[in-house]
């Protein structure tokens, strides 16, 4: 079973080449996962809050390549919590300012925004980088009976962007507001894959596609398994019948009546009770269709008065 952390390990694997990508990336992230810190005297800093390992070494690489320095913390929310979750602390010095505020993550004035300016999203590319690092700050997935994936956002406002992104690269997903945060999801099998692939989880969606290859092999095969049994329930049924007729033709002295054709027939369902027609009507003699023999073995349940 493909978990959340799976897509993450997959995800965080993906080392971007341009530079626009890697900021849209590290807003994503901050925009998904980050809190702004003030220490008065002016001084302030910035703390990336994830559930993940693979995504919290995704970030700190995604820092050094921007020239941020940060420090990776680990911690537990309670007492006896197994969860471990990590923190980066990010000082707030002229570097990482210049570049937070690049990446949309902060304003000239230092202030925290909402959602990154249109420039930081303006490409394709830019958007799956966005939708990435949305994933990996606060992400989810499940792929049972009820398949949904999820982006955990602090705003409904940050959710509107996640789905404009998403739509601009034909992938349509839904959002929910909840009391402490807002939520975009998708729930269709064809939207997660279309998601994944957008960001970039190739190899899950392989998984995903080879997936469902099996589940329709196995489902084809479970219907030929039992179209072959009711053929088999119908074809025990009529030679029963069948059977019937000539034991109470026989009983009643009538087989030396009938007509050569079907006296053969009757013959050949004492001596071969189990066979199919196909079967019978290969050893009459000579060999007739399997329709001629559904006729002849009919003339004699109505002669005998059996009714199917």
């Amino acid at each position: 079973m493909i978990t959340s952390e799976d897509v993450r390990e997959e995800l965080a694997a993906i080392a971007p080449q341009r530079e626009c990508d890697r900021r849209a990336e590290l807003s994503a992230l901050f925009h998904a996962a980050g809190s702004l810190h003030l220490r008065g005297a002016g001084d302030w800093g910035l703390h990336l809050d994830l559930g993940s390992g693979a995504a919290a070494r995704r970030a700190f690489a995604l820092l050094r390549d921007t020239g941020i320095r940060s420090e990776i913390r680990t911690y537990r929310r309670r007492a006896f919590d197994t969860a471990t979750r990590y923190q980066l602390h990010i000082a707030g010095d002229e570097e990482a300012l210049r570049v937070l505020a690049a990446s949309g993550v902060v304003d000239r004035r230092h202030a925290p925004l909402e959602r990154p300016p249109r420039r930081v999203v303006a490409r394709s590319c830019c958007r799956a980088a966005y939708l990435r690092g949305a994933f990996l700050g606060a992400g989810s997935i499940s792929l049972g009976h009820s398949p949904h994936i999820e982006l955990r956002t602090a705003s409904e406002e940050s959710a509107t962007l996640l789905v404009r992104l998403a739509h601009a690269e034909d992938v349509e997903l839904a959002t929910v507001d909840r009391s402490t945060h807002s939520v975009v999801y998708a729930k269709s099998w064809e939207t997660i894959e279309s998601l994944l692939a957008l960001m970039g989880a190739t190899e899950t969606v392989l998984a995903l596609e080879e997936r469902t290859v099996v589940a329709e092999t196995r489902a084809q095969a479970n219907r030929l398994a039992n179209a072959d049994h009711a053929n088999l329930v119908r074809t025990s049924r009529s030679a029963r019948r069948q059977l019937e007729a000539v034991e109470w033709l026989r009983a009643n002295e009538a087989l030396g009546a009938l007509p050569d054709r079907l006296g053969e027939a009757a013959e050949l369902r004492l001596r071969h009770p189990t066979e199919s027609l196909r079967e019978l009507a290969a050893r009459a003699d000579p060999p007739v269709t399997k329709a001629a023999m559904h006729r002849r073995l009919r003339a004699l349940e109505e002669r005998a008065d059996v009714r199917g």
